[in-house]
């Protein structure tokens, strides 16, 4: 997996019943993710209302890959997953959305 890739994953509920089946992007970098079995996600949901610390995306968003419905990244909920959890990799964002991913996750970290 590359930075930047959207991809399907297998997500655990948080009182880890059951799982489903949910769309993310690839936060870390490369080199992580090139020597580290975890990659570190921010998911994307289709609840498209204004929320901080997020990014609307529509298909244009994409370099490459079909986006289903327009949707939005919410960089305020990182989370980190094992590789073998992605079951597909759907797509990728073009690099000026990415960089919005970017600075709104650097935003979730800022000291005040």
């Amino acid at each position: 997996m590359k930075q930047g890739d959207i991809v399907l994953l297998s997500v655990p509920f948080s009182d880890q019943s059951s799982s489903k089946v949910r769309p993310a992007v690839v936060v870390s970098n490369n080199q992580l993710n090139n020597s580290c079995d975890d990659l570190v996600l921010v998911p994307i949901t289709s609840v498209i209302k204004e929320a901080p610390y997020s990014v609307f995306i529509e298909q244009k968003s994409l370099a490459t890959g079909k986006l289903i419905v327009p949707s939005r990244i919410r960089a305020d909920k990182p989370f980190t997953a094992h590789n073998t959890l992605v079951k597909l990799k759907i797509g990728h964002l073009t690099d000026t959305v990415f960089e919005q991913v970017t600075v709104e996750l650097f935003k979730v970290f800022v000291v005040h």
